[in-house]
């Protein structure tokens, strides 16, 4: 059924929702009108969150979907669980200063990778034995 991976794509994305919003409740604070995308230092650094956990989204979800599958959804939901709040830490430090976002990155980084190594690893095994 894969209620793992669901559960932890809402998460994401809701995650990914909150940036969205915070974006625009710091164009208003900041005084950076659309479509300007610069301005204030402090908008500029909660814009980069938004962008940079759509781009990490990317990497991600596919990862998450094709390692549950195909290695462990309890191992699926518990690195993409660790994602997630790798990207909370990483927004939240970001927010408040460019140097506090390393945290929350490298571990949301490191998730990635891991889901990304182990699915690789799994897939060329999958495909030896299937060819064999």
């Amino acid at each position: 059924m894969l209620l793992g991976p669901s559960i932890i794509t809402v998460f994401a994305l809701l995650v990914y929702f909150v940036t969205i919003i915070n974006v625009g409740r710091a164009r208003f604070k900041y005084n950076v009108m659309p479509p300007a995308t610069s301005g204030d230092e402090n908008f500029e650094r909660v814009l980069r969150v938004q962008e940079n956990t759509l781009e990490q989204l990317i990497f991600f979800l596919p990862l998450l979907w094709i390692f549950s599958y195909f290695v462990s959804e309890m191992w699926g939901m518990i690195l993409g669980g660790t994602w997630v709040v790798g990207r909370i830490l990483y927004a939240w430090g970001y927010a408040k200063e460019a140097k506090k976002r390393a945290p929350g990155f490298a571990i949301s980084t490191l998730s990635g990778l891991a889901l990304l190594g182990v699915s690789l690893v799994k897939l060329v095994l999958m495909a030896y034995e299937a060819y064999l």
